[in-house]
């Protein structure tokens, strides 16, 4: 494994952050799926659809946070910035833009 010059201390809080942010989402979510639905035909009909767009929402969100906690878990290890299929940098940018990132670019290429 190659070593990263990435300090992973200036991407912990920002990590931390987004994962907050993401759980009180996935927490409103929730509530509002729990809510009642209406026993109006057309309007059970319209909560239906807006269910599924927040259903997936919320799967997309807990992907965000296990790829999150994942970060958090290689920030610990000292492995973050490392890409996890080759064992290369991953470089400032790309954690710039996606700071949970476990793959270099290269790596991420079909």
């Amino acid at each position: 494994m190659k070593s990263s010059t990435i300090d992973s201390k200036l991407f912990l809080e920002r990590l931390a952050a987004r994962k907050a942010e993401l759980i009180e989402r996935l927490e409103q979510l929730e509530d509002v799926l729990d809510d009642p639905k209406s026993a109006d035909f057309s309007d059970h009909a319209t909560e239906a659809e807006f269910d599924e767009v927040y259903e997936s929402q919320g799967k997309e969100g807990l992907k965000e946070v296990a790829a999150i906690n994942a970060a958090l878990k290689r920030i610990e290890d000292k492995s973050f910035g490392i890409c996890m299929s080759c064992g290369d940098p991953i470089s400032e940018e790309r954690l710039q833009s996606v700071p949970h990132a476990a793959n270099c670019r290269k790596c991420m290429q079909p």
